[in-house]
């Protein structure tokens, strides 16, 4: 900027402005001078613009907003409309699509806000021939990829994340332990953004991943069910053992990570004091789910040399089936928070610390997320200390454990559950010794 501002003194932001508007229309102009040669015919498309075109539509915007003349930007924006409805019904015959106009009239308007905020133009070029070069990609994830469930889904979550969350009230609401709506929807957005991306990483993925994967993401939303799920699939198939224990080992590393990203979305301050422990549950869970898949890949490699050539196959994941959400379960939970929050509120002022570790411990007993949502609102009202949160969650997440060994005991058999259980108490001893030793000694 200092040498524009020696060689061009006053004007120096007005060069930055066109420098960035020519660089800007070069970039979109380059990927349709491409785009001619790319027929559907697999012949070369005769498109009214190109390189130069688009170049000058670009430094035409950043004139017409440099030049400082009331009305200008409207007249050439109009203009650039007329000759690129006139470059439409010319070429209407051959290409019915009116992608390159609409690019036209956005580069000009690129070059107007390349000299009002060259910062925002340059990256707004480069997401709009971004957009144009990823034609065949988009067609092909609108018409093939995605499914109509799918988007259903998609449009869902938009609306609960851009029309109803907005408008939630963002007062803490006494009768809900001091819990805002508009946490409450917030929590039920994150529950639901992380079954869709579980979805979504299994899509692009593939069911090749292995159990292990499936696991993780299918313990964002219920690490019990999860557990049941394998030790069923595990009991049903004994050579899968190995990569069905992966698969509910790595649900419980995910509920590690779940309360981490509810406390941080609740209670962020107090949250800080609760990573470190959730770390080391995620690092003893994770770990030693990789190691069980690592595990079962070798083994049915050597069974498939051995044998059978079906082990390989069989281990792979059952394709997916319905959409990404399961919206009754994401707001049977968050309805379930609400009730969990007004009794742990209750008993901690009617019993003190007690109280509340006796109603966390048992509403674990049913799921861990509800305890852990309620200590979130009760540490961002100020009615507990980070540290008593900490207590509460790992109080809550020892109960849910209880509830997820006999699960896994239940559903997948002694062996399966002694290997569940195993990771389940291990990782919660090594984050209670954290807490209780490690942190104070280097507070």
């Amino acid at each position: 900027m200092n040498l524009l501002e020696q060689a061009f003194g006053s004007y120096a932001e007005l060069a930055m402005g066109l420098l960035a508007a020519l660089g800007s229309g070069l970039l979109i102009g380059l990927e349709r001078e491409r785009h001619k040669g790319r027929g559907h015919d697999g012949g070369r498309q005769t498109e009214p613009a190109g390189l130069r075109t688009f170049t000058i539509a670009a430094l035409a915007g950043a004139l017409a907003y440099g030049l400082d003349v009331t009305g200008l930007v409207a007249v050439g924006a109009l203009a650039i409309t007329v000759l690129a409805a006139m470059a439409y019904f010319r070429s209407s015959e051959h290409d019915p699509g009116l992608t390159t106009e609409m690019a036209l009239l956005a580069t000009y308007l690129i070059g107007v806000l390349c000299v009002q905020a060259p910062m925002l133009g340059a990256p707004a070029a480069v997401t709009l021939t971004a957009l144009l070069s990823a034609r065949t990609g988009l067609h092909r994830f609108a018409t093939r990829w995605l499914k109509e469930r799918e988007l259903h889904d998609g449009l869902l979550l938009a609306a609960l994340a851009l029309v109803v969350l907005p408008i939630m009230p963002t007062e803490p609401l006494p009768w809900l332990a001091g819990m805002k709506a508009h946490s409450l929807m917030g929590l039920l957005l994150l529950l639901l953004g992380l079954q869709a991306f579980g979805y979504v990483a299994l899509r692009l993925l593939g069911a090749q991943t292995g159990l292990a994967l499936s696991g993780l993401m299918s313990g964002l939303v219920s690490s019990t069910a999860t557990i049941a799920t394998m030790g069923q699939r595990a009991k049903a198939e004994p050579a899968l053992l190995l990569a069905c224990t992966s698969g509910a080992v790595m649900s419980t590393a995910a509920t590690w990570l779940q309360a981490s990203l509810m406390l941080l979305a609740l209670a962020p301050e107090a949250a800080l004091r609760f990573l470190p422990l959730a770390a080391v549950g995620m690092v003893v869970a994770g770990g030693t789910g990789v190691a069980l898949a690592v595990r079962a890949h070798q083994a049915a490699l050597a069974a498939h040399v051995q044998a059978s050539p079906k082990v390989p196959h069989e281990q792979k994941t059952r394709p997916q089936t319905g959409g990404p959400l399961r919206l009754k379960e994401a707001a049977f939970i968050a309805l379930l928070l609400s009730v969990v929050a007004v009794l742990v509120s209750w008993a901690e002022r009617r019993f003190g610390s007690s109280g509340l570790f006796a109603a966390v411990a048992l509403a674990g007993l049913a799921d861990a997320h509800s305890p852990v949502a309620s200590l979130a609102g009760l540490a961002h009202a100020g009615q507990i200390d980070a540290e008593l949160m900490c207590r509460g969650v790992l109080a809550a997440i020892a109960s849910n454990s209880v509830t997820r060994s006999i699960t896994a005991w239940l559903s997948g058999g002694r062996q399966f559950a002694a290997m569940v259980a195993g990771v389940l108490f291990s990782s919660l001893a090594l984050a209670s010794g954290m807490l209780w030793f490690i942190l104070p000694a280097l507070a």
